[in-house]
């Protein structure tokens, strides 16, 4: 799915928040154009590693860069100025408000973004929960509900994993 958004778009520069093992960084990768290039963010080096070796694996190096760090300080020092076309945020739900406005400050108008996990099997619904994950999740969709630069929706997926969906959301 993500390979077919990311060719939809258009994208030639996208950028991805969390890592993990390269996974969704390869069908990315594939999406793009010769000339395209990936930024993949991911705050543990051990996963870094492992997922840069699965990017070598699968021939796609050179168009895929991956970050070490804390995703909210590596994308607060981005410039602006080389547009993101394309957005995957799949890292820890508590910063998702903060990846996605930093999303649409280093995209443009056309920007397509990705939230992934966002349903949480229903539990963004129990009022009483405290998990942080929730509770970002809800901060999030409040942040999109009053956002006029962003237009979004949710989409619910039931799959292996369970109930969940992702957010899917275009720069105005």
């Amino acid at each position: 799915m993500l390979y077919l958004l990311a060719r939809m778009a258009g994208a030639k520069h996208i950028l991805e928040v969390g890592t993990l093992g390269g996974y969704s960084t390869i069908w990315l990768a594939k999406a793009l154009p010769d000339d395209g290039k990936l930024v993949s963010l991911e705050i543990d080096s051990e996963y870094a590693e492992v997922a840069r070796e699965n990017i070598a694996r699968a021939g796609l190096s050179g168009k895929v860069q991956v970050q070490i760090g804390a995703a909210v300080d590596l994308l607060a020092a981005m410039p602006r100025g080389n547009p993101f076309d394309f957005v995957f945020i799949d890292a820890d739900k508590a910063g998702n408000v903060q990846y996605v406005r930093e999303a649409v400050r280093l995209g443009r108008p056309g920007t397509t973004i990705i939230v992934d996990n966002v349903v949480r099997g229903g539990k963004i619904l129990d009022i009483e929960s405290d998990d942080p994950s929730v509770l970002g999740t809800r901060a999030l969709y409040e942040m999109l509900a009053n956002e006029p630069g962003i237009d979004a929706t949710a989409i619910q997926t039931v799959g292996s994993k369970g109930w969940d969906g992702f957010i899917l959301a275009l720069v105005s």
